[in-house]
């Protein structure tokens, strides 16, 4: 079991290695107008814009603290939100990954300005102190929320953020990145780099002071 861990713990150091090389790439496209792209990736969408609906419905975080998704989670913040259940051992490893960096790239921006949600895809199963030891696993700081609650209720939020899926075991990679002031919200398809997450963030932060 150890070996098993440690092969796998190589293989997500590989692959986080690579998200960060392709934002590298990504960002270097953007200051070169695209040029660098070839003919092939000429379609290329890191992001979608999306249009969700926030149910303002009784979640519970890590801690056993009840809160109101609308209200208590987004409210008037910028956020970038995942979806696991905690005995998948594919996608949800990833993006905890992915998420755990991009808190340390946040720094103090983390629960003031910005925070981190990672909403269970299986609440029956996901209980308070699943969600809290995936939490401490990855490293998980005060301004990220892993989030469970009575299935009604995350199946309805759910729903509203386009993330329902019948069978969760065969949910496909994404994350949402939004700002609950503007109603502002796009979508990753995919494992982005922690710094496009960022970038995301930053775009969306920015768009706040251009709307003035």
């Amino acid at each position: 079991m150890k070996r098993i861990r440690l092969i796998f713990q190589s293989l997500l150091l590989s692959f986080l290695m690579l998200t960060s090389a392709q934002g590298q790439e990504v960002k270097q496209d953007s200051a070169t107008g695209g040029q660098q792209r070839t003919a092939e990736d000429a379609d290329f969408q890191p992001f979608m814009n999306v249009n969700v609906q926030l149910y303002d419905l009784e979640l519970v975080t890590q801690e056993g603290k009840r809160v109101k998704f609308k209200s208590d989670v987004v409210a008037d913040k910028l956020v970038a939100m995942t979806f696991i259940f905690t005995t998948c051992t594919t996608i949800c490893p990833i993006y905890n990954a992915i998420f755990s960096q991009l808190q340390t790239l946040l720094g103090e921006r983390m629960g003031k300005d910005v925070v981190m949600v990672t909403l269970t895809l299986d609440p029956t199963r996901d209980v308070v102190g699943r969600m809290k030891r995936t939490a401490q696993k990855f490293g998980a700081q005060p301004g990220w929320l892993y989030l469970t609650g009575e299935k009604p209720n995350v199946d309805q939020v759910l729903k509203g953020l386009g993330a329902y899926f019948p069978n969760f075991e065969e949910h496909p990679p994404m994350a949402l990145v939004g700002d609950g002031k503007t109603g502002t919200w796009k979508r990753f398809n995919g494992f982005p780099s922690p710094e496009q997450v960022l970038a995301m963030i930053d775009e969306l932060q920015a768009a706040r002071g251009a709307g003035r």
